[in-house]
């Protein structure tokens, strides 16, 4: 693929909102959100591929990320994905800051491929997932009020997904996002991620950022409650019993070796007796 062909369409790994782990612009909420919020998740998702693309060179992913970037600014129309997200923050009238926030840590992720502390790595959770939670927030016109419980929350979820797949992004992108003092302190190493079972140094390493994620939820517990818009609180419900339970199971479980992700089932099971709860609160 030559660099005149080079777009972030081109680099799309084909993931879409009922890949992932966490429920996205869910059915719970009212239609007329659930479009914005759509909108966003393309562009993010578009970002994320060009960022974790093992093909693609670092000068040549951070020249697409700075196409998005200018594009969603206004300085440009050269990229699609970022003129689509602008077209839609106008209609709407939200601001782009958000997006933007993501492109740094997509941009990180071109050029970082390690955290050194936890203190690092809720740094990288600052762009790289509380402007996804914070837009959603703005997008329903919530409080601002409600955005130190969303970044708990939104930064429990990224290190959840990091933690479960810390051993495909050590081999595929030889990126670690587990902080380096926890590795070290635990007696293990980075190579371990490589192995196909964890080391019991890296158990209790990502025991350990599972414990830290627990008070991380520990401290959005009440978002919900908080939230003025009832089927935006049933969803937030829903993804804090989700993420409480597979935090759960991080502090025990080996990702290197078992699938610690919902079934389809389990989330619908889950996801639902909180949403339900929520409602009847």
């Amino acid at each position: 693929m030559t660099s005149q062909t080079l777009s972030a369409a081109t680099l799309a790994s084909g993931k879409g909102h009922k890949d992932e782990n966490f429920p996205v612009a869910s059915w719970l909420l009212k239609p007329r959100h659930r479009a914005p919020i759509m909108a966003f998740y393309r562009f993010a998702r578009a970002a994320d591929d060009v960022a974790d693309n093992e093909h693609a060179t670092a000068p040549e992913r951070l020249a697409l990320l700075g196409a998005m970037r200018a594009t969603l600014s206004g300085g440009s129309d050269a990229a699609p994905e970022g003129l689509a997200l602008r077209e839609v923050l106008a209609e709407y009238r939200l601001s782009p800051q958000h997006g933007l926030d993501l492109l740094t840590a997509f941009e990180r992720d071109c050029t970082v491929n390690r955290c050194a502390t936890w203190a690092d790595l809720i740094d990288y959770c600052r762009v790289s997932a509380m402007p996804v939670g914070r837009y959603v927030l703005d997008v329903h016109g919530e409080s601002r009020a409600t955005w130190a419980a969303n970044d708990a929350l939104c930064a429990a979820l990224q290190v959840i997904n990091h933690l479960q797949d810390c051993g495909k992004d050590y081999r595929k992108l030889d990126r670690v996002y587990i902080p380096l003092d926890l590795l070290a302190r635990a007696g293990a190493r980075v190579e371990d991620l490589g192995g196909e079972r964890a080391t019991p140094g890296l158990k209790v390493a990502i025991a350990e950022c599972a414990r830290l994620t627990q008070g991380l939820l520990q401290q959005s517990a009440r978002f919900a409650r908080d939230i003025r818009d009832t089927r935006l609180a049933m969803e937030v419900a829903a993804i804090q019993a989700l993420a409480e339970r597979l935090t759960a199971r991080l502090r025990t479980a080996d990702p290197l070796s078992e699938t610690v992700h919902h079934s389809k089932a389990q989330m619908a099971w889950i996801a639902g007796r909180a949403a339900l709860a929520r409602a009847l609160r």
